[in-house]
């Protein structure tokens, strides 16, 4: 047994976290060896208003781009993404898994267990950055690409600081709430709202000022790859992190333990309530563990209730704020190069279809959709075994393939669920900014999109199936989602490699543009196979295996 909470926790998040810098410093290896065979002089003849936007400095544009696109975004994204999964698993992890009772049971107060945690998270995050940090000044040099003016050290910064504030922001929530679900999806809803708002609300300038209200601006805003650590921004962050600590610690130490099987879900209240009972009865059936996608649905609701906000809310707001622009802002994004619009599915920034593309369709929504897919299918199979609720499971007269395809089917419900709020935010959206988008060509996107989703689901559901480990099944889908993004993004910037990207799931998803184009059914029935297939061999993979303990 180890010795204590922190060398625990370290050791149990080492593992995808080193996984999670590893992949963003080889994402930026292939990212910089593609933008460094590209003539890059076309950035010259560009607006010096995108120019600054994009942060890239003149005589080290190559550099600037690359930092920009992978650190900056990407690698920003996935180490504050890490962040918030362990902080909402520090502590309502622990409740969820019946194993806080025994930290506690140890000559361990609680505030001690909420130190120790936040202790390994924040050296764990500083690991991934320094490794980070190495790897920007390594592969420069590898590549022997020019690093004037580029403050590797002060970008590396902001990202930790950056993943500091959303980790601890999961921390609080989940020490306060006790669900996990609810600290890591508020959490994520902060970060994707704040990176829009404070990307976006800066071009008006009648609403500069209100993106200083979102973390992300902190972190950006400065361009810190250009000028350095802004020591302001990140004393705001870095104390807005403290105190979430803080707040965090009394939460947890004024709060009942919630025991391991105690959670009241909706179905639970509906149960109790005479009115509802006998409907939900016969939706839910008996106590019974007889319908398995219901069981499931109802683990993973509050899940499915934070992606349906930030989708729908997302596609609302884009539509108004396309209206409000003003035509000086569409004169500069009219001026991106195609080269970089690839990195967009190739979307036409100066058109409505382009605008909504980059904005929903591009990045949230594919990490959104991956998200709600992605994390049940990682828990359909090796949670119940990390939960040690499978033997319950196996217990009844089921087939090992019957909870596959039980848990699929809950899988393929809530991506459904999904999609039709995404589509219902965009088509109201669109209805208050004006934009004329044919209704049958934002269903075809939305349904490319939610097929998007399910594949790389599957893809948690094949390693899941195959080892029966939580962290390889979530991790592994994170990992082929970022690999996949990178070739449909990346690869096109460089013509001799252009004909990779066509491997990318995401080139049968944006490839056709659906949202001018329509429904590409040859795309959609790619997706689908790819989806199916990898489901029916999580199948055998799982019949052929020994139960983990």
């Amino acid at each position: 047994m180890l010795a204590n909470i922190f060398t625990k926790t370290t050791r149990d998040r080492f593992f995808g976290l080193s996984a999670a810098a590893v992949s963003v410093a080889v994402m930026f290896l292939g990212g910089m060896a593609v933008y460094s065979q590209i003539d890059v002089s076309f950035y010259y003849e560009m607006p010096q208003a995108l120019l600054d936007l994009m942060g890239i400095p003149v005589g080290g544009d190559v550099a600037g781009l690359a930092f920009g696109a992978i650190y900056g975004l990407i690698g920003a994204m996935t180490l504050a993404g890490i962040a918030i999964s362990m902080g909402s698993g520090a502590i309502a992890g622990e409740e969820r898994q019946g194993t806080l009772g025994l930290l506690l049971g140890n000559p361990q107060s609680r505030t001690q267990v909420v130190v120790s945690k936040a202790a390994s998270m924040v050296m764990l995050l500083g690991l991934a950055s320094l490794f980070l940090w190495g790897a920007g000044l390594w592969v420069p040099s590898l590549l022997d690409v020019d690093m004037t003016g580029i403050h590797v050290g002060a970008l590396v910064f902001h990202i930790f600081v950056n993943s500091l504030f959303y980790g601890f922001l999961a921390l609080a929530i989940g020490a306060w709430t006790g669900n996990g679900t609810v600290a890591s999806g508020t959490a994520v809803a902060v970060m994707l709202v704040s990176y829009l708002a404070a990307g976006i609300l800066p071009l008006v300038e009648s609403l500069e000022n209100l993106a200083k209200i979102f973390p992300w601006y902190y972190f950006n805003a400065s361009v810190p790859v250009i000028n350095g650590v802004d020591w302001s921004h990140m004393a705001i962050l870095g104390g807005l992190a403290i105190a979430l600590f803080s707040l965090a610690i009394v939460g947890f130490n004024r709060r009942d333990i919630r025991g391991r099987n105690t959670g009241v879900t909706i179905l639970d209240r509906l149960r109790a309530n005479p009115r509802t009972a006998k409907i939900v009865e016969r939706i839910a059936g008996s106590a019974r563990v007889s319908r398995i996608s219901i069981k499931t649905a109802s683990e993973h609701q509050g899940l499915l209730v934070v992606c349906v906000m930030i989708m729908f809310y997302l596609g609302l707001m884009i539509g108004p704020l396309w209206a409000i622009l003003p035509e000086s802002f569409q004169d500069v994004i009219s001026q991106y190069p195609d080269v970089l619009l690839g990195m967009i599915g190739a979307a036409d920034l100066s058109t409505p279809e382009g605008y909504l593309q980059a904005e929903v369709f591009s990045l949230m929504g594919p990490a959104t959709f991956v998200a709600l897919a992605a994390l049940m299918a990682s828990r359909a199979i090796a949670g119940e075994e990390q939960s040690r609720t499978m033997g319950l499971l196996m217990a009844n007269p089921l087939r090992r393939s019957t909870i596959i395809i039980e848990k699929t089917l809950s899988m393929i419900a809530y991506s459904v669920i999904l999609g039709v709020a995404t589509f219902f935010g965009v088509w109201f959206g669109n209805l208050l900014g004006g934009i004329d988008i044919p209704i049958s060509n934002l269903v075809a996107t939305t349904a490319l999109l939610t097929l998007l989703g399910l594949v790389f689901g599957s893809v948690a559901m094949l390693l899941g199936a195959a080892t029966g480990k939580t962290r390889v099944a979530a991790y592994g889908a994170i990992g082929v989602t970022l690999a996949a993004y990178f070739a449909f993004s990346f690869l096109p910037l460089a013509e001799s490699l252009a004909d990779y990207a066509k491997w990318s799931p995401f080139h049968f998803y944006l490839g056709s543009d659906p949202l001018t184009n329509g429904m590409a059914w040859g795309d959609a029935a790619v997706l689908a196979g790819i989806f199916i297939s990898l489901i029916a061999l999580s199948i055998p993979l799982f019949q052929r295996r020994d139960l983990r303990g």
